[in-house]
């Protein structure tokens, strides 16, 4: 059942750049940053391949794919800054957040901020979500703008080159990063349970 929605999505992705080509690389990293699980491992070396094969400009390609992922990423940090906080605030006791993990998660973006939204940009799972809680943390915007940038445009490089390079081959590449996006994903899981463990034994005390 997976394995069918994951190739319709990539049905999907492969229509919209086919059809709109810029702009639709554009509008689909957009999506994945704005915490839509739309893949940027099946997007960008789609686009990598229709440069290979002469449709598509390949310093293009880069660029409108760091655009989109930059406006995705605004929209998600506003949502977080103007929403996301006050919704924290008032329900985060039901799952075990106070103004404490609040404060907490804005002295990490004070210090670390600018490292952890360039590296995120290239991993999996975690790039599609980081801008919320950047939001929330009420990172500086203007910082949160230029590293989001410069690590979403190494992240596009990257894939459209595999794109490039594997040419009508480009979708073995999804494969690998299923793995790994797994391999994120279960560490997010164990963080969490880690958390609430952490939590429950403080609050049982």
């Amino acid at each position: 059942m997976i394995s069918d929605i994951l190739a319709q999505l990539a049905n999907f992705i492969i229509k919209i750049i086919s059809d709109s080509g810029y702009f639709g690389i554009t509008f689909l990293m957009a999506l994945e940053s704005a915490c839509i699980p739309i893949p940027s491992e099946v997007i960008m070396p789609f686009a990598g391949y229709l440069v290979a094969i002469k449709k598509l400009s390949l310093i293009w390609v880069i660029i409108w794919g760091a655009i989109g992922n930059l406006t995705g990423s605004i929209i998600a940090y506003w949502a977080g800054a103007y929403g996301g906080r006050s919704f924290i605030l008032k329900y985060g006791k039901y799952i075990l957040l106070k103004q404490e993990e609040l404060d907490k998660a804005q002295r990490f973006f004070d210090k670390y901020g600018n490292l952890s939204i360039f590296f995120s940009r290239i991993l999996p799972i975690v790039r599609t979500f980081i801008s919320f809680p950047a939001g929330i943390a009420k990172m500086s915007f203007r910082k949160f703008c230029f590293y989001t940038f410069i690590g979403s445009l190494i992240w596009s490089a990257i894939l459209s080159y595999i794109g490039v390079f594997l040419g009508e081959n480009w979708e073995s590449i999804g494969i690998y990063f299923r793995r790994f996006d797994w391999l994120i994903l279960i560490l997010l899981i164990v963080f969490v349970v880690l958390f609430l463990y952490k939590k429950l034994r403080k609050k049982q005390r």
